[in-house]
């Protein structure tokens, strides 16, 4: 049987395997320093975006919401903000009105595309200052 400390970072590195990170994630300090054979996994606490990014991988949705994917239809790239109906909807980055995509256009966002991305939205907002 494994540790305690060695199921915390296994399940650390499984969750930052799907995009989730939960930042208090550790073992719980009064458990861990009974007689207990097995101290208790503390989950800590986390904000509703991480949450719902949490949720969302759980139940299997592809790509999880707060993932960045893009729409082949055009080449669009958005964060993922929710799924329904056969869609996913996605927001552009730096934020705007989100749209939906049918979920077999969609797909993952290559990292240098939503930096790209991240880059023209900051640009404008720049410009716009």
């Amino acid at each position: 049987m494994r540790s305690t400390e060695e199921v915390v970072e296994t399940l650390r590195e499984a969750l930052t395997g799907v995009g989730v990170a939960l930042p208090s994630l550790c073992v719980d300090p009064v458990t861990g320093a009974s007689e207990e054979p097995f101290a208790l996994v503390d989950l800590g606490r986390c904000n509703v975006r991480t949450a719902e990014r949490l949720a969302s991988v759980l139940r299997g949705e592809r790509p999880a919401v707060g993932a960045y994917a893009i729409d082949a239809r055009d080449g669009r790239i958005g964060e993922v903000m929710g799924h329904g109906g056969g869609g996913v909807q996605l927001r552009p980055v730096g934020g705007g009105r989100e749209w939906e995509c049918p979920a077999e256009a969609v797909g993952a966002a290559p990292p240098e595309e939503v930096l790209r991305a991240r880059v023209r939205s900051r640009n404008r907002e720049a410009r716009l200052s």
